[in-house]
């Protein structure tokens, strides 16, 4: 009778290139870990991805963001800062949220000393509400949307006049106010692409005006001034593609008087 031979488990090891990664794979807190182009990483990982808190410095541009990281992406809350040629120290550039390395949410760009926007951003871009002041002078707050005013906003010019109303696209289109408050005048009505197409000026503020006008304006009166700026409005947001005739709103009418 036989017996059957006592048989070993066949021992399994990882091959060294595994172990070796395992013992690469970085996660927690860090130290500095330098990249081979020169970039390096201050903070937290998981599964060798940078997560957490921490600081990454691009050497190719002189940028360094501090603050929250998810999945190897910025997001969170962090600081976006940039090497100053002259002095060699560091300014801020944005300071808000990000989401997927992109800003996202409530933050504020400085674009140079004296210009800045602080509002909401969505895409890296500004969109929402939010305010600009530009190195001219001018501020900007009101509606954005990709980059461009869009919506209802308050554009304030450096000389004190201002309009509010209405933007698409960058530029003044539907109702608004200008107020020509060195002049003491008021324009209101409607704008198209920037400029104004149907409207009223009245005398605003005179007495504080710092150059005011010769002569005052005089009231006038239309009989429906309502109907009449409904139809102007109309003339030019309708599509003229179906008609090359120009067209002449109702409200102009030539009478022939006969004695």
């Amino acid at each position: 009778m036989y017996s059957m031979p006592f048989l070993k488990r066949p021992q399994t090891t990882e091959p060294l290139v595994k172990l070796w990664d395992k013992k690469a794979q970085k996660c927690g807190p860090h130290h500095t870990v330098y990249s081979v182009n020169g970039d390096q990483y201050t903070g937290e990982w998981m599964d060798n991805k940078k997560h957490g808190k921490g600081a990454q410095v691009w050497k190719k541009t002189g940028m360094i963001y501090d603050g929250d990281w998810r999945c190897g992406k910025r997001e969170g809350y962090g600081t976006l800062s940039k090497t100053d040629p002259e002095t060699k120290e560091y300014v801020r550039v944005y300071v808000g949220s990000w989401r997927n390395d992109k800003k996202e949410g409530a933050g504020t760009c400085f674009y140079s000393p004296s210009a800045f926007y602080e509002g909401q951003w969505r895409e890296d871009q500004r969109s929402g509400w939010g305010r600009m002041q530009y190195e001219n002078g001018e501020l900007y707050e009101g509606e954005w949307l990709k980059d461009k005013h869009h919506g209802q906003g308050l554009l304030l010019l450096a000389n004190g006049n201002r309009f509010v109303g209405t933007w698409s696209d960058g530029q003044k289109n539907g109702h608004g106010k200008f107020y020509y408050l060195d002049r003491g005048q008021l324009y209101e009505g409607f704008w198209v692409d920037g400029v104004a197409k149907c409207g009223t000026v009245f005398d605003f503020g005179r007495e504080a005006a710092v150059r005011p006008t010769v002569y005052p304006i005089h009231k006038v009166c239309l009989q429906d001034s309502q109907a009449v700026l409904m139809e102007a409005q109309a003339y030019f947001t309708e599509d003229k593609e179906k008609s090359t005739e120009t067209m002449i709103p109702s409200h102009i009418v030539a009478r022939q008087y006969v004695p």
